[in-house]
């Protein structure tokens, strides 16, 4: 067993292998020691701005060797990386530093969060900076603290249970090799990419990845790096699926694919089966939460198509809303927990909602075969899944209710073939008033992030809430189903 810091671990694979790449995003590759001399040099920095043991950084930096750098920097220092989209509108951002008590944020311009510290994303360490390793090695208490948003449109961090540690003897899980090559070319403030690709990266992966995903820069790229694993999500599967020149990339040495983060279409998983091989294309159903966690590979697959396969942690269960467990074949409200004893992340800024006994639930609805598979149906809240990012309708809905001409909105989720699932925004405006799609738009690109603009717009008459204020979200979208 050799156990050692996330930063330390990285370093073992700079001294054993300099020279070799670690990092390629849009056309730019960084080997290990140049990316080592770099987040040394940052971490000096933080060091020098007030990061200290245990506090967050929260990075909005681009898929990028400085994203990785600053995370690496971050580990060495005893701090907890704490990843946000670069795109965020400065207030939303805003909430999130003030739930974490940011130590530092990367990736925003001075004074952008009055008494916080920041550094914009054209900011390098000083060239005078020593690149040598920090003299103490210290661990991070949590290795990784993404966000996330909520059913009452607040943010929330999940911040892991686990410490910045790993043990160098063991194999990476999730067939992650030992100084591999990883396509990672999500966005690396979502958990999955983030989580993968870091730890890839300091058991000597080369990741390779890009600021925008783009379909056939990524067949290009992986035909040109010849990665051994990749992580994608549905909406990138489709993209690649229907390029017509696709057969013309040679993905023969990919032998682990990965998807998840949102339901992937039979049809097009399929098309994936038929394209690089059953054996090689597997799927995983968890939180970031993990308190439990499905698998299936892609043959498993075709003998219980639509499954996201059997826990290989912890334990699920499924509930009817008087909380009865259910028995398999039976619809209802999926629980989880992880292994007795075992604690896997906690909330700050929000609480689980949790049953009885101690099971929680993330809000998603299926069932459960004699066998175990999982099954999925939908969200028992009214969660978007958009491209595999989560939407949540209640915090659309306030700032479009900030607007002065909108009485009230309702924000629901209609289906789209590329994205899965497109915002769509219903606005009841007040009496008098007047406002158009554009105008709407503009209003909200000041407050989130573009991909939680509502794509569609349509203006109602009638009020849409009762006067409890109460919204049917889910009767508002069957509506629109049957026009």
């Amino acid at each position: 067993m050799t156990v050692v810091s996330l930063g330390r671990a990285f370093t073992a694979a700079a001294e054993r292998d300099p020279d070799r790449a670690a990092v390629s995003a849009d056309g730019r590759t960084v080997t290990r020691a140049e990316l080592e001399q770099l987040a040394n040099r940052m971490a000096r920095a933080f060091a020098e701005l007030g990061v200290t043991e245990g506090r967050y950084v929260t990075i909005g930096l681009p898929n990028s060797p400085e994203f990785y750098a600053a995370v690496l920097a971050t580990w060495r220092l005893g701090a907890v990386p704490q990843p946000v989209s670069p795109r965020l509108p400065d207030r939303e951002r805003q909430e999130i530093v003030d739930l974490a008590d940011s130590a530092l944020v990367v990736g925003a311009d001075a004074d952008t969060h009055p008494g916080r510290i920041c550094l914009p994303v054209t900011w390098r360490p000083d060239g005078a900076l020593s690149g040598e390793p920090l003299a103490q090695d210290r661990v991070s208490p949590a290795w990784k603290a993404p966000t996330s948003g909520g059913s009452t449109g607040r943010p929330k961090l999940i911040v892991a249970a686990e410490p910045g540690v790993i043990d160098l003897d063991l194999p990476a899980g999730m067939g992650v090799r030992h100084d591999g090559v990883m396509m990672v070319p999500g966005p690396m403030y979502h958990n999955a990419p983030f989580s993968y690709s870091t730890r890839g990266l300091v058991l000597g992966n080369h990741v390779v990845t890009m600021a925008r995903f783009d379909a056939e820069a990524t067949l290009a790229a992986i035909a040109r790096s010849r990665p051994d694993w990749m992580l994608v999500v549905p909406t990138m599967m489709l993209r690649m699926s229907r390029l017509a020149n696709r057969h013309e990339y040679d993905l023969s040495s990919l032998q682990v694919v990965w998807h998840m983060a949102a339901p992937c279409p039979p049809w097009l998983k399929q098309d994936w089966i038929d394209w690089i091989g059953a054996e090689h294309l597997y799927e995983l159903y968890a939180g970031t939460e993990a308190q439990a966690v499905t698998v299936i590979r892609g043959d498993e697959w075709l003998s219980h198509r639509g499954s996201v396969g059997r826990p290989i942690f912890g334990e699920m269960r499924v509930q009817d809303a008087d909380g009865r467990v259910l028995p398999a074949g039976q619809p209802g409200e999926i629980y989880m927990r992880p292994p007795p004893g075992k604690v896997t992340y906690r909330y700050v800024g929000a609480e689980a909602k949790t049953s009885v006994d101690g099971w929680e639930s993330l809000g998603d609805m299926g069932w459960i075969d004699e066998d175990g598979f999982v099954y999925l149906t939908d969200r028992l809240g009214d969660m978007i899944l958009s491209g595999g990012a989560n939407i949540y309708p209640a915090e659309v809905e306030h700032a479009i209710d900030e607007h002065p001409a909108v009485q009230s909105s309702a924000v629901i989720g209609l289906p789209d073939e590329d994205l899965g699932n497109r915002v769509h925004a219903i606005v009841h405006l007040r009496p008098g008033e007047t406002a158009g799609d554009d105008e709407l738009r503009a209003h909200l690109l000041e407050r989130l992030v573009r991909y939680k603009v509502p794509r569609t717009f349509e203006f109602s008459d009638e009020p849409l809430r009762d006067d409890a204020g109460k919204v049917r979200r889910s009767a508002l979208r069957a509506e629109r189903l049957q026009r």
